[in-house]
């Protein structure tokens, strides 16, 4: 074989490698295997429907208000990606006005009360990046006690009321369609 030919073969084995590996590491993750799998928790108030796409951090043992989402700080509220609240219709949160589209949803933990923010960059990774210019809303809210213990942090959503639990507390915030009138 002639030194062109073989050069030119070398160069189109390496090329097809290279295609190759780049298609092998451009295949989704499987997201389900991640110590902390995704969850989506849907709902309906009125004609407007939410979704929440999250994923789901459990306590292990751990300290969750110290260790993995400490008070006073900036929490992803899960794991992994930043969780995302979505809606297809303008909606008022706790009586305030938050149009339609999808945010990040972010809280800061506290004692006595938590910080809930939608957050208009909806494709963060964790709090790394977390802009306080680009928050559409922030609403205060009270925790409670849980009922029960959650092991792995879960979003439900129930009649226009949105609740996340973990641990021993729940979170719950009031999402109502928009009368147009919200301050």
């Amino acid at each position: 074989m002639k030194t062109a030919a073989k050069r030119s073969l070398f160069s189109t084995l390496w090329v097809v490698l290279v295609l190759l590996s780049t298609t092998a590491f451009a295949q989704d993750e499987d997201k389900s295997k991640r110590p902390s799998p995704p969850a989506k928790a849907t709902g309906k108030v009125g004609n407007t429907t939410i979704t929440i796409d999250y994923s789901r951090p459990s306590v292990k043992g751990r300290n969750v208000w110290s260790e993995l989402a400490p008070y006073g700080q900036v929490w992803r509220t899960g794991a992994n990606e930043a969780t995302t609240f979505e809606v297809n219709n303008d909606v008022t949160v706790e009586g305030k006005a938050l149009p339609a589209g999808k945010y990040s949803l972010f809280t800061i933990p506290g004692e006595n009360e938590w910080t809930v923010i939608f957050n208009k960059e909806p494709k963060q990774w964790g709090a790394y990046k977390y802009d306080e210019k680009k928050d559409a809303l922030r609403v205060t809210v009270k925790p409670k006690k849980a009922p029960k213990m959650t092991e792995q942090f879960t979003i439900n959503v129930n009649k226009g009321t949105v609740a996340m639990l973990w641990e021993n507390a729940q979170v719950d915030f009031k999402v109502a369609p928009s009368t147009g009138g919200a301050q």
